[in-house]
């Protein structure tokens, strides 16, 4: 891998994407070892929770390189977009918790990938927004999606519409994102946040993960089926025994992902 670093901490896959002199912008090489890192931890049974952060202290993901913005066609635009979709697709759909851990700007596209993820940590110096408007194009990797489902039309559509950048503190009162920290503190409660996600059980988790994407974009009436569907799966699993067994005997739960 060339940009995107993989290690494992325990069960915690640690992803770093670092291009450091672009502000760990997006660009075809990053994407291309994104999509082979979480196809890979997929069919990894060490890896039960994965974090994604930028390397260095100034960014997270700048956003997507623009430079070929002016010589693109209409054809190779639909592309471009469709790629990225692509790519932040599969981290979303991961079975095992993603946590974005923001440590610096996360703007165009490394905002877009921060909403990808199922959950968004930021340091107190982190900075959001989708700017592609100051651009003359719009979001093409999820934001104009995922941004209006998260915080809702109206918020999203002041972002979307205006370019403009919102600090952490403002991120968390809209509900961009879950939690602020100081920088230097930012991965440690990270990883301790990881280790109360290890505590659970992976199949509840991998099930939850299931009715709530399967669901969010469907009636009432479809997810909550989708719920159900989901909660007959989980009785399959041996976890299900393990967790009221150890809640009965007044001890932790022991789960075996089984």
């Amino acid at each position: 891998m060339e940009v995107v670093q993989l290690e494992m901490k325990g069960g915690v896959a640690h992803i770093t994407i670092d291009r450091q002199s672009k502000l760990n912008a997006l660009n075809e090489v990053v994407l291309n070892e994104l999509e082979q890192v979480f196809l890979d931890l997929k069919h990894n049974e060490e890896a039960r929770v994965i974090v994604i952060t930028g390397a260095g202290e100034k960014s997270f993901v700048a956003g997507a390189d623009i430079s070929q913005f002016p010589s693109m066609s209409p054809e190779e635009a639909h592309s471009f977009a469709k790629r990225g979709q692509a790519v932040f697709s599969i981290i979303e759909s991961s079975s095992k918790p993603v946590i974005a851990a923001i440590n610096g700007f996360a703007l165009g596209g490394g905002c877009e990938l921060a909403l990808a993820c199922h959950l968004r940590f930021a340091s107190e110096n982190a900075m959001f927004g989708q700017p592609e408007v100051k651009l003359g194009v719009i979001a093409g990797y999820g934001g104009t999606q995922r941004l209006p489902r998260l915080i809702g039309e109206g918020r999203a559509l002041d972002l979307l519409l205006s370019g403009r950048m919102i600090k952490a503190d403002e991120a968390l009162q809209i509900g961009l994102i879950n939690a602020v920290f100081p920088q230097v503190e930012l991965l440690s409660k990270v990883e301790a946040y990881a280790d109360l996600l290890m505590a659970q059980s992976p199949q509840a988790q991998a099930l939850t993960l299931k009715a709530v994407y399967r669901g969010i974009d469907t009636t009432l009436s479809q997810g909550l089926d989708a719920e159900a569907s989901a909660f007959r799966d989980v009785f399959k699993t041996e976890d299900r025994i393990e967790g009221a067994t150890a809640f009965l005997e007044r001890r932790p739960a022991k789960f075996k992902n089984r």
